[in-house]
């Protein structure tokens, strides 16, 4: 939780502690800035705002870190423009102060469950990659070529190969990924964002 003031640092942290959610107050984003790479991936409960670094500018500064954790921004009353904006910036959902100890919890719980999402995908990213790399340069080439759906003749004349050396590191690349089609290969593929095999150039696609 990030906010200037301490008796809402207090107050709420005493309701995310009394629901059995663990939190960690910091009294301005640039105390959270400096901390965030050291701490563990969760939601982010942000006034927006705040001196110095108000809660757009941390908004900024976690999408420059690449850092894609849930954020719940905590608006004053009728300040609808402004949560507007945070949801356009990246935030998940916005409270309005005052808020109740129900409002917080079940906009906290949407916003875990939306991190759990967010992890498994990043760790199925991470997995497909992880595989890809696998690849000799040759068969990374002839599936980037089928990615740009390419058939194999068309690949062997793209690549200079004949069409049975194509076949072979095509048959080759299927078995290092340990896939059973070429649909889970194009599927692993798209989740590693392989980018499609570039034609040479004065050479039609």
């Amino acid at each position: 939780m990030v906010d200037d003031d301490p008796d809402v640092r207090s107050s709420i942290g005493f309701m995310l502690g009394a629901s059995g959610m663990a939190s960690r107050t910091f009294r301005d984003g640039e105390a959270f800035v400096e901390d965030v790479a050291e701490l563990e991936p969760g939601c982010i409960l942000l006034d927006v705002r705040m001196p110095r670094m108000d809660g757009f500018q941390v908004m900024a500064a976690l999408q420059a870190a690449s850092i894609d954790w849930p954020i719940v921004v905590m608006t004053g009353h009728g300040e609808i423009p402004v949560a507007v904006r945070a949801m356009k910036l990246g935030a998940v959902d916005f409270i309005e102060k005052p808020f109740s100890e129900d409002l917080l919890i079940s906009s906290l719980e949407r916003a875990f469950l939306l991190l759990k999402e967010r992890g498994g995908k990043a760790e199925g990213i991470r997995l497909a990659r992880e595989r890809i790399d696998r690849l000799s340069r040759r068969e990374r080439e002839v599936l980037q070529g089928l990615i740009a759906g390419h058939s194999n003749k068309a690949l062997a004349s793209q690549m200079g190969l004949s069409l049975r050396t194509v076949e072979m590191h095509r048959a080759n690349m299927m078995d290092r990924l340990q896939v059973a089609s070429l649909a889970e290969a194009l599927t692993l593929a798209v989740q590693a964002d392989l980018k499609p095999l570039e034609a040479p150039a004065n050479q039609p696609e």
